[in-house]
């Protein structure tokens, strides 16, 4: 009997589709057919069309496994008569605005985000936006059961809708710009991209450069699957430098840095100053809020106490912390318009940015194009876009610990360490510790000049902890604080945390 169930991974489906790091391939031929096969009666449904008058879009990241998954998602689709727009390379954003642009009643993106070279999945989309986990369970569900059937003759078309989905960014910018792209409304500006040899690099040569902007700089533009110069990744250390650096050597007035699918973006200042996570979160949230005054905006749980003053205080908006995990966040910001409040903003500290108007697509193109409308309008005025958010108050100090859950029934486990931690805190209130009222994910505690956040992971058997202090040397005395009680949880592994409090002391960052 076949059994797909680990290939599932939030509302995706992913798993090991090469064994050239010496991983066993779990991602076969058979799954991604069988997988693609169950989409198609799903989606059929959900539409209410016959499979043989459906549309179906297939597009792709430049990872080295692409070609191979995607004749086999093309073949299980036209075995059911569907007619297939082949889009080759694309960026995950795209492939859903195919079901608005393109009148396909259904995408199939072939992606794994950031994840290494032998690792690839499969990511659907419906014309009301992107699968939810329970949806993808049930697909995988019908996958596992699935037989031999008669096959149809569907259809295949090329289409190079990456051309055409450049076109509508650049039509974004001179509307809200009010000019044509004759007019070059990007003359002046130097914008270097580092597309991490994903899917990203159409921006520079098919969004900015057509409308004038000086692209000279950027890095790792053509599509490579195994990322030979860093992880395209906007979280990751290493690629944050290497768009740092190309902005600096550039002498470029802004940095744009893409994960390799382009759901996901952070942008580096003139200065090579990161802009990602909180600083990403409050740029967005600026320019969100501007036509929108007083509205709200839903982030992850792990966003800073900076932050959630600098909206509400600076801004005047809202501060919606939410669950971790992109999708969590955007359907709670439509959950929140569906219930009268308005939400313009939905966003994760890893780069995911959803904006209403933009049918909650978390598209990293999309939200840097924004950034740079803003910058020229800016510009016009001799303002300078960073300004924005130069009251935003950083941490002098952050760290992020993962305690290993070392029991088999780890998810009830890990609650019951939550609801542990909940009672130590208001059994020590009037030492300082005060459970944040808005948890809405583990639990969240101000103590001092800081604050932590234990909860557990999405899908793994962790229990990520992040703790942040105001001050240089206050995130080891925080948990110097709270050590004896997880050093008291028997099926937590707190090594991490015994090594650190144990190690010379270093300033955090």
């Amino acid at each position: 009997m076949k059994n797909y169930s680990e290939l599932k991974s939030g509302s995706d489906v992913r798993g090991f589709a090469s064994d050239i790091f010496e991983n066993e391939v779990n991602l076969t031929d058979q799954a991604v057919y069988d997988i693609t096969a169950a989409f198609v009666p799903f989606l059929a449904e959900k539409v209410n069309k016959a499979p043989t008058n459906l549309t179906v879009s297939v597009g792709h990241d430049s990872r080295i496994t692409a070609e191979k998954i995607k004749a086999k998602v093309i073949e299980a689709l036209c075995n059911a008569g569907v007619h297939v727009l082949d889009c080759g390379l694309s960026s995950t954003p795209a492939m859903f605005m195919t079901t608005v642009k393109a009148n396909c009643d259904g995408a199939v993106q072939i992606t794994a985000s950031h994840h290494p070279a032998d690792r690839n999945g499969l990511k659907f989309f419906l014309p009301t936006g992107g699968l939810d986990s329970s949806d993808v369970a049930d697909i995988i569900a019908a996958a596992n059961e699935s037989k031999c059937a008669p096959k149809a003759e569907g259809t295949v078309e090329t289409r190079d809708f990456m051309t055409e989905y450049a076109a509508i960014l650049r039509d974004i910018i001179c509307r809200e710009l009010e000019v044509t792209e004759a007019d070059k409304p990007l003359k002046g500006y130097h914008i270097v991209v580092d597309a991490g040899n994903g899917a990203g690099g159409f921006y520079a040569d098919k969004v900015l450069a057509p409308l004038g902007a000086d692209t000279t700089g950027s890095i790792y533009l053509d599509p490579d699957g195994m990322f030979p110069n860093h992880i395209p990744n906007p979280e990751n250390e290493v690629a944050m430098a290497s768009i740092s650096d190309a902005v600096i050597n550039s002498n470029a007035d802004l940095g744009v840095i893409f994960d390799t699918d382009v759901d996901r973006a952070g942008c580096v200042d003139p200065d090579g100053v990161e802009i990602n996570r909180n600083r990403l979160i409050a740029l967005a949230a600026a320019i969100a809020l501007e036509n929108e005054p007083g509205s709200t905006i839903v982030t992850d749980s792990v966003t800073s106490s900076g932050l959630k003053s600098f909206i509400e205080q600076n801004l005047g908006g809202k501060h919606h912390r939410f669950k971790r995990g992109y999708k969590n966040v955007i359907n709670e910001a439509i959950r929140l318009c569906q219930m009268g409040t308005n939400a313009p903003l939905a966003i994760e500290t890893s780069g995911h940015a959803a904006l209403k108007e933009n049918y909650f697509l978390d598209d990293g193109a999309y939200l840097v194009t924004k950034i740079i409308i803003k910058m020229a309008k800016l510009g016009r005025e001799g303002k300078n876009i960073f300004d924005l958010t130069a009251d935003l108050k950083t941490p002098a100090e952050t760290k992020e610990l993962r305690f290993n859950i070392e029991v088999e029934e780890f998810r009830s486990y890990g609650e019951c360490v939550i609801e542990g931690l909940q009672r130590w805190c208001e059994a020590k209130a009037d030492e300082g510790f005060k459970i944040a009222d808005d948890n809405r994910e583990g639990i969240r505690v101000s103590v001092d000049d800081g604050w932590f956040l234990l909860r557990l992971s999405v899908h793994d058997p962790v229990m990520p902890f992040n703790v942040e202090s105001d001050s240089k040397g206050g995130v080891r005395k925080i948990l110097s604080k709270i050590a004896d009680f997880f050093y008291n949880c028997r099926f937590l592994n707190t090594e991490g945390l015994m090594m650190y409090l144990n190690s010379p002391e270093e300033e955090e960052n």
